[in-house]
């Protein structure tokens, strides 16, 4: 799984995962749609979460963008025609040499960070912060409360 966060000013404007459209199949539900070596029924996390600013009339310029893995090519080009300035990464999951020189063409800012998986472990969530999160991001992104509580619900149903 690959997640994705924009933050500009210091703040959460969006975020996104590796995933279907709305309302379509999802992988883990119905398995990978593999053409070529890859899955074409996925959107990538960076995508989902630069769209979902389109969406809601979130500015990315000059934004920062925490990914789990370096992005792909694809992605790489969307980053920079979206203006955000710098990367943050986890895994160094290059699969593209030219990703980077675009970035350093752009004078996109990366940086490599380090991760521990272990906090993402179920065991580790707590439901009512969570609950709350997803209130306080619903207000800030002016998004109306019964789809922020039916998200948290989405989210809750899958991690339980």
């Amino acid at each position: 799984m690959v997640g994705a966060t924009i933050v500009r000013d210091k703040r959460i404007i969006a975020g996104g995962y590796n995933g279907s459209i709305a309302g379509g199949d999802h992988c883990a539900e119905h398995g990978c749609y593999v053409v070529d070596g890859h899955c074409i029924r996925t959107i990538h996390a960076e995508m989902n979460a630069i769209l979902q600013c389109a969406k809601f009339g979130a500015s990315t310029d000059k934004a920062e963008l925490y990914v789990t893995h370096f992005p792909c090519l694809a992605c790489t080009k969307s980053i920079i025609q979206a203006g955000i300035k710098k990367v943050y990464f986890a895994k160094d999951y290059k699969n593209h040499p030219y990703a980077l020189e675009l970035f350093n063409i752009a004078g996109v800012e990366l940086q490599k960070v380090e991760f521990d998986e272990s906090v993402l472990q179920v065991n580790n969530w707590n439901a009512e912060k969570m609950h709350t999160l997803v209130k306080e991001a619903a207000v800030e992104v002016n998004i109306d409360p019964e789809k922020a509580e039916q998200l948290y619900q989405n989210i809750s149903n899958k991690l339980n």
